[in-house]
């Protein structure tokens, strides 16, 4: 009886452990079969596919430990967030001197606009042709 209830806690690890695996493998590094295939495997067959999963499957070179996703990094530590801010950061400069800059010309065009007109308006007296 403790025989039999040993080997189906023994079953249900390795089952569950072998599901997790396949679960948290990605798609692309799958051997033998596709994932979708091998999820069915594991719950048509558990433990002799997960058994088959261990050997077969499972990408090459990867203990389990490694296998897990990468960690997220800290932004601070991630060059290509840093490098998406510096340049996030000089688009946003250059946008504001833009605007500064197109500010400053329709500053001067109206300045003209209106001293042309009044610089017309002299020369009309000064002819006397107003």
């Amino acid at each position: 009886m403790l025989f039999r209830v040993a080997l189906a806690v023994a079953v249900l690890v390795i089952f569950v452990y072998g599901l997790v695996d396949v679960i948290r493998t990605d798609a692309r590094q799958t051997r033998g079969i596709s994932k979708p295939a091998w999820i069915v495997v594991m719950i048509v067959l558990p433990v002799v596919g997960a058994i088959l999963w261990l050997l077969i499957g499972r990408p090459r070179g990867t203990p389990p430990q490694q296998q897990a996703r990468r960690h997220p990094t800290a932004p601070d530590d991630d060059p290509e967030f840093l490098r998406n801010l510096e340049s996030r950061r000089r688009n946003q400069a250059e946008a504001e001197r833009l605007k500064k800059l197109q500010a400053d010309l329709e500053a001067r065009d109206r300045q003209e606009g209106t001293g042309t007109d009044k610089h017309e308006s002299d020369e009309h007296d000064a002819d006397g042709l107003k």
